[in-house]
């Protein structure tokens, strides 16, 4: 866990300066040749991001696909059981634990799929020439969020596929607050990923108010004086 932490802190502070350095540039009048430089360290840095994110994204698969084979084996060793009434109890208990992270996991899940529905939104407004910036900076937000909730999930996948016997009264806590901290990252990203949609919507007006404008200066001129 201590590894996909540290990916995540790196992406988190790697994204955070990515976005300063690009505000910056901003309102700044400079030549192509000074731009140049600039531009190429912030493709720099988004690569570095991706890099990032990749990585700890692919420690999160594997953790989940060996707490998911550790299940396995849990569930395996079941059956071998002679205590019938022992051997129904391991089974709900297993049970209800893998219920309890499909939950979450189709949660996350679901999530994504918005994701990837604002991300083409995004690309087609790009493409226009929309400026479609603070929308990017939400996703790239929910997109931390919801690699966090992953980490989250495995932790807690890690912690009940341990054994079948009942969790003790410390890990039952830490179980605990592990669910309410996916719960909220997972909401964090939904309301990151309206905030750019929210976005999108307010530059969208806003282009449209100033081609409105600049299709009928006169009109809107004596609107405006009449008022």
């Amino acid at each position: 866990m201590k590894k996909i932490s540290n990916l995540l802190l790196i992406s988190a502070f790697i994204f955070f300066f990515s976005a300063s350095f690009v505000l910056a540039q901003e309102g700044t009048t400079t030549t192509k040749e000074q731009r140049q430089g600039p531009r190429q360290e912030v493709r720099d840095l988004k690569n570095k991001i991706m890099q990032e994110r990749d990585a700890a994204r692919a420690e999160i698969q594997k953790l989940r696909d060996e707490a998911k084979q550790k299940m396995t084996d849990l569930k395996t060793k079941i059956k071998t059981e002679k205590d019938t009434v022992k051997a129904k109890a391991d089974e709900l208990r297993i049970a209800g634990r893998e219920q309890a992270l499909e939950r979450f996991t189709s949660a996350v899940e679901r999530i994504n799929g918005l994701k990837d529905k604002v991300n083409t939104l995004i690309n087609k407004l790009e493409a226009k020439g929309i400026d479609t910036t603070n929308a990017k900076t939400s996703v790239a937000t929910a997109e931390t969020k919801l690699t966090e909730a992953g980490a989250k999930i495995t932790e807690a996948s890690t912690l009940l596929s341990g054994s079948i016997t009942q969790l003790s009264a410390e890990n039952k806590t830490k179980l605990k607050t592990l669910a309410q901290e996916t719960q909220t990252l997972i909401k964090d990203a939904h309301q990151s990923l309206k905030d750019a949609v929210q976005s999108l919507k307010e530059t969208l007006a806003t282009q449209k108010a100033e081609k409105e404008n600049a299709t009928n200066p006169v009109e809107n001129t004596n609107t405006g004086a009449s008022q």
